[in-house]
């Protein structure tokens, strides 16, 4: 049985930047389930059959629990676990996995300071393998530039057996409001599309963000852009 699972390959991060999630997959719209980050907490990506709850509980849980006691508290109190693929990376960088025995091969996982990532109803594990070389291999990048291109090695390794349709990036560095929050539900190259999108966020959104009001500036720095 294939129909309800989401074969997927993600990466959850959590670095000086904030935390974050690029995902992607041979299903419409992913970012809209299986994305859960704020970097006061921590970043986590829920997959395979997808349970948004685990991703909602599970940043609550990581307020006050490391990635470890979150993902053991939320697969205890999941029946359906085994079905489930889990990836969670707490404020501090620690990070855990879990992939289900009723989740479709190729299925798996690697976890390492700072990052997790997985996927399953992959053609085969050599996808992983690469994401988590290339995450280690840019360290002291921005955050969404290493999640990105993590997840352009995933697809270029082989990625989802089925092929391709959606795709989702999101970094959130503590703001209330998401840094970055790209997602694109359906086309038939959605991680070249991200791409595209995330060159465009780039030069035309990511200067807007860094202007926008805070607590501490309630006015923003929108004077910076029209000077």
């Amino acid at each position: 049985m294939t129909g309800p699972y989401a074969g997927t390959f993600s990466i959850a991060a959590c670095d000086a930047d904030g935390a974050g999630v690029a995902i992607s997959t041979r299903m419409p719209a992913i970012g809209s389930l299986a994305v859960h980050v704020r970097a006061d907490a921590g970043a986590i990506a829920t997959q395979a059959l997808i349970n948004p709850l685990l991703g909602i509980d599970g940043l609550e849980l990581l307020r006050t629990r490391s990635a470890d006691e979150t993902l053991r508290e939320l697969l205890t109190a999941d029946p359906g676990a085994d079905a489930r693929q889990v990836i969670v990376v707490d404020r501090r960088g620690r990070a855990a996995a879990h992939t289900g025995p009723e989740t479709h091969p190729w299925r798996g996982h690697r976890v390492g300071r700072g990052y997790a990532v997985a996927g399953n109803m992959l053609v085969d594990a050599r996808t992983v393998d690469v994401m988590a070389e290339q995450f280690e291999a840019t360290a002291g990048e921005p955050l969404h530039e290493r999640l990105l291109a993590s997840l352009e090695a995933g697809q270029r390794a082989g990625g989802d057996r089925r092929g391709k349709q959606s795709a989702a990036l999101h970094v959130n560095n503590g703001a209330p409001h998401p840094y970055l929050d790209l997602r694109v539900d359906d086309h038939p190259e959605p991680v070249a599309e991200l791409r595209r999108i995330h060159e465009v966020a780039k030069r035309e959104l990511l200067p807007f963000v860094a202007a926008l009001p805070t607590r501490d500036d309630p006015l923003g720095r929108f004077d910076e852009l029209l000077g």
